[in-house]
């Protein structure tokens, strides 16, 4: 299994945007790809988010990736959402060792 791992800070007042982003994001990424992703929110610090998202494989994940990409609607989703952000993206990738 491959995971990645985001990063990243929002204006409170952004949250309900973020979310309807990253659902219609989940449901074009869920066309190309098997994909399960967790939205966590930080307890302490309200506008940090933590996106962790499932993948069968990093092969499945490169091959499928370009594929999304391309997609006009992606694009202009991952656009409004660069508009919410007041940090950088931190991303890591891991894999499922149990």
């Amino acid at each position: 299994m491959h995971i990645k791992l985001y990063q990243y800070h929002i204006r409170p007042e952004n949250e309900q945007e973020l979310l309807l982003i990253q659902q219609k994001a989940g449901q074009i990424y869920r066309k190309y790809i098997d994909v399960h992703t967790k939205m966590l929110k930080n307890m302490i610090d309200e506008t940090k988010w933590t996106e962790i998202s499932f993948f069968k494989s990093v092969e499945d994940y490169q091959n499928k990736l370009p594929l999304i990409n391309s997609n006009p609607d992606i694009q202009e989703l991952y656009r409004r959402f660069e508009s919410l952000l007041i940090s950088d993206i931190v991303e890591e990738d891991y894999e499922d060792w149990l």
